[in-house]
């Protein structure tokens, strides 16, 4: 009987509580199998607690990671539709340089490019409406910023985010993505077309800035006409003759002006018109002054339009102080009248 109890207490564990010096101590017997099974389920429910708190980490920086990634995606949104919105007032913008241009190629006798619209061209075959006057499916959201019937994109603040809807968003950014690219590529080639006309439009302005300056436009001197271009009655033999110029009153010794740059190429005296000085403005256009007082400029010197070229007289053949103004074009005279603009 002894042996069976020492055998029994062998496969048990026995915990033994003692409650004092006169009290019976308490025993506890657990058996072995008993206690590895407990250990075994306890290791599993440690395993458990610790799989289960590896992965709620490991999903809270996921989540954390997904929330920083949809702020990304939202500033990136952001940029992108303000930078749409950036290229799209550049397009207006360049729309509009691209007209002055067209204009100034007609003032500046350039001939216009007759170029399409490059921003706002259409065409296409010409399909009926469907019955019902309603557009065809599928048209409705194409370059209208429509959303279509069914998309949930309008749902702010519904957080159920399906396949579906993260598909259409992804192709929505596609599509922006695109148009901002279509938008630079766009605004690259115009801007190439734009400078060289630009350049052109300079070259042009330049030749005719150039020949304006070249071009009498103000009376060289103030006075009053005497005498105007073509037939006259001539004042010294009362006759009928062709007056090549422009005869204009005015006080001795008023300062006689350039009606344009030009360059002397001659100065002396000439027994009809008296002291001279003869100007070469280039393009064909030569203007000379006759009955001067005094030429104040030698030949070879160059003037600016305003600059004094002599003082009036009334040298030579004069029946007073007065200039005598002609323009030649090509060796031919021409009504000065045509070259006084003020």
């Amino acid at each position: 009987m002894g042996q069976m109890n020492s055998q029994e207490n062998s496969d048990a564990y026995t915990v033994v509580v003692f409650r004092g010096s006169t009290a019976k101590p308490l025993r506890f017997s657990f058996p072995r199998k008993f206690v590895r099974k407990l250990l075994i389920v306890g290791c599993l429910f440690v395993l458990a607690d610790l799989l289960v708190i590896s992965h709620y980490v490991i999903r809270t920086g996921e989540v954390w990671e997904l929330a920083a990634f949809r702020t990304e995606v939202m500033s990136a949104r952001e940029q992108t539709a303000a930078f749409s919105t950036a290229i799209d007032d550049l397009k207006k913008r360049v729309v509009a340089m691209k007209e002055v241009n067209q204009r100034l190629r007609v003032m500046l006798g350039i001939e216009v490019p007759k170029a399409g619209d490059m921003v706002n061209g259409r065409g296409g075959e010409e399909v009926p409406l469907p019955e019902g006057g309603t557009m065809p499916s599928g048209s409705e959201d194409k370059g209208t910023g429509l959303i279509p019937s069914g998309s949930k994109q309008g749902a702010e603040g519904n957080h159920e985010h399906t396949p579906s809807v993260s598909i259409e968003s992804s192709r929505d950014d596609l599509e922006a993505v695109a148009s901002v690219k279509e938008g630079l590529e766009w605004l690259s080639k115009e801007a190439t077309t734009q400078e060289r006309i630009l350049n052109e439009l300079a070259q042009a302005a330049e030749k005719r800035s150039s020949r304006w300056a070249a071009t009498p436009s103000i009376w060289p001197v103030k006075g009053w006409v005497t005498s105007g271009f073509g037939p006259r009655i001539s004042p010294f033999t009362e006759k009928p003759a062709w007056h090549d110029g422009l005869d204009i009153g005015a006080a001795p010794n008023a300062p006689v002006q350039a009606p344009a740059q030009g360059r002397v190429t001659a100065t002396g005296f000439d027994p009809k018109l008296g002291i001279i000085v003869r100007l070469d403005h280039g393009y064909g256009i030569e203007t000379l002054y006759g009955h001067l007082a005094k030429a104040l400029v030698k030949e070879g010197q160059r003037l600016n339009r305003g600059d004094v070229v002599g003082l009036v007289g009334s040298t030579g053949l004069a029946t007073g102080p007065h200039l005598h103004y002609m323009v030649k074009a090509n060796g031919q005279a021409l009504d000065p009248n045509k070259y006084i603009l003020e």
